[in-house]
């Protein structure tokens, strides 16, 4: 799979490449809520109407012809003082203890520029950029004066709170998780994200260094660097990119670099039925150049080399696998082209509480063909291809239904090899007011697999009544449908909540990992609580489940509890 152009976060991740699955436990914020716990909770309150409505909008002063004259940035603190549900003295002491994100930071990041036309389509797409900020709580751009055909712009942010000391906890698919470690998302509020934790889950326990700025010396820079040391072998990862920051960004270049060396598991029924080392190393460099943003289209191309190397082994005291991959080395040279359709759509209450979001709803596509030389280290000759895309649809309404497809594999020796495709549909349909129906269908399916290769199913990954990795197989198909509310409860001004009833219904089967004593269709209804972490940097959505399988074989329990953290509800 390509290297993502976008910048890259310092997002932790469990060995399958998920962000990790825990409940972050804020110092702060918990000092909060103890305190607090004997306060009725506060009703969020309604949105001041803008005081400068009279003003012409962005698009109207763009058909007029206006240019931007200043841009003046005001960031505040964590919590608005001026409001009398937020004046007192605990948030007072946050505001006193946090450091607000530094203006250049914020003004480096605005994709306009004193004295240029107005564009009604840059000034959205920088709220997108701004919004993407884990360190920003809101972001608001309004005209604040006009003059002589020349307008004044305002840029209004508010901050997160950025440092995480505490504890973490999860628990899905009859697994627990823990985490304990220090997080700072915007350091001395220059936007660096530097954490520290000790975790244990499931797959592995260790300890986890990640540094990330994605505006390394106030330019369009991405650099992160990772180190893991775990009780079954270590990982380490670097990389520094020049991404494709905007639609309008004519050139990108970057380069990465990883290197991870842990056990891999084979499961059955949701258990571990053998084991082995896997030593993997993968390094890229690509330069990518683009005309821009033209009539509502952005066309990306990219070249670069691509190497990876992958050692197998038998693992001492576990049981190996029936035969393990064929260890191997690619050193291939790779085009990229990117399609994107500049259309997006802001909405509320879809997969956040109470915050906007972008749907984009235009066509987004990705091409990646490599071919591996022998000549260049390759141990054969081989071709490999990635494609993916996506796009939106408003169906009237405001029903809205997301869409994507991806292929990947590989092509050596006249036959194809390791091939995985799959589709994916999201359907949001909101009613009576803060009700919401949502429906998503996956099928992914695996051709000419490798030895280890496999799908995986259970209550990691969407079967929310099962163990993790519950089913295993060449397909899988994922069916879900919930009934989700966005209540306007704001608890002590921090948390947002919600709530959903959902019924899942999947399967995974074909090839050798087959759960034989379970390889039907599954399914399971069940109710959850979520709760949005709406004022910190780490604003994941906490998820408490009890979900409950439906006719479940006899050694499945009844009811599953299930307790993590999303990125979405």
């Amino acid at each position: 799979m390509p290297t993502s152009s976008m910048p890259v976060t310092g997002t932790a991740r469990d060995r399958s490449g998920k962000p990790s699955t825990s409940v972050r436990v804020p110092w702060l914020l918990a000092t909060l809520v103890a305190l607090w716990l004997v306060l009725p909770a506060l009703p969020a309150r309604a949105e001041a109407p803008q005081a400068l409505a009279a003003l012409p909008s962005f698009r109207e002063l763009e058909a007029a012809g206006a240019r931007i004259g200043q841009i003046i940035v005001r960031n505040e603190d964590v919590f608005d003082t001026s409001d009398p549900q937020e004046d007192n003295a605990l948030f007072r002491a946050a505001n006193l203890l946090h450091i607000q994100t530094r203006e250049g930071v914020i003004r480096r990041a605005l994709l306009f520029r004193p004295g240029e036309p107005v564009s009604a389509t840059l000034i959205e797409e920088t709220e997108r950029v701004l919004r993407s900020a884990r360190f920003l709580y809101d972001v608001r751009l309004r005209p604040i004066a006009v003059r002589d055909n020349e307008v004044d712009i305002e840029v209004l942010t508010r901050d997160t709170w950025s440092l995480d000391l505490g504890l973490s906890f999860g628990r899905s698919g009859g697994s627990n998780s823990s985490n304990f470690g220090l997080s700072e998302y915007n350091l001395l509020g220059t936007g660096t994200a530097i954490s520290y934790a000790k975790t244990d889950n499931v797959d592995r326990s260790g300890q986890t260094f990640q540094i990330s700025n994605d505006r390394l010396l106030g330019n369009w820079i991405s650099a992160s660097y990772r180190r893991a040391n775990n009780d079954d072998g270590r990982s380490e990862g670097a990389s520094l990119v020049r991404p494709f920051y905007s639609l309008d960004t004519r050139w990108a270049a970057g380069a990465s670099w990883s290197r991870d060396d842990r056990i891999d598991n084979i499961y059955s029924g949701g258990e571990v039925v053998s084991r082995y080392r896997h030593d993997e190393t993968r390094s890229e460099a690509f330069a990518g150049f683009s005309r821009g943003r033209h009539e509502g289209w952005v066309q990306r191309y990219s070249v670069g080399l691509r190497q990876t190397e992958n050692r197998y082994s038998l693992e001492p005291g576990a049981t190996p696998p029936d035969r393990l991959p064929d260890d191997e080395t690619q050193v291939m040279p790779f085009v990229r082209y990117e399609l994107i359709e500049d259309r997006y759509e802001k909405l509320t209450n879809r997969n956040q509480l109470g915050r906007p979001e972008f749907f984009a709803l235009g066509l987004n596509a990705v091409v990646d063909v490599g071919y591996a030389a022998a000549t260049l280290g390759s141990t054969r000759n081989s071709w490999a291809l990635f494609a993916s895309a996506s796009q939106g649809f408003e169906l009237g309404g405001r029903q809205t239904l997301m869409t994507s497809a991806y292929l990947s594999g590989r092509y050596a020796d006249g036959a194809a090899e390791r091939v995985q495709t799959g589709l994916s549909t999201q359907y949001y349909l909101p009613h009576h007011g803060r009700w919401l129906f949502y429906a998503s269908a996956t099928v992914d399916k695996l051709f000419a697999p490798g030895p280890t290769d496999m799908l995986l199913l259970g209550g990691d990954n969407g079967l929310r009544g099962y163990p993790l990795r519950y089913q295993a197989g060449n397909q899988r198909t994922l069916f879900t449908v919930e009934e989700r509310l966005y209540t306007d409860i704001f608890i002590w001004r921090l948390f947002r909540l919600g709530a959903a009833a959902y019924l899942d219904v999947g399967r995974a089967w074909g090839g050798p990992h087959v759960n034989q004593s379970d390889p039907g269709w599954l399914a399971n209804v069940g109710v959850g609580l979520r709760i949005f972490n709406v004022r910190s940097a780490f604003s994941n959505v906490l998820h408490v489940d009890v979900a409950m399988p439906i006719s479940p074989v006899a050694d499945i329990k009844r009811v599953q509890f299930l307790v993590k953290t999303r990125a979405s509800f």
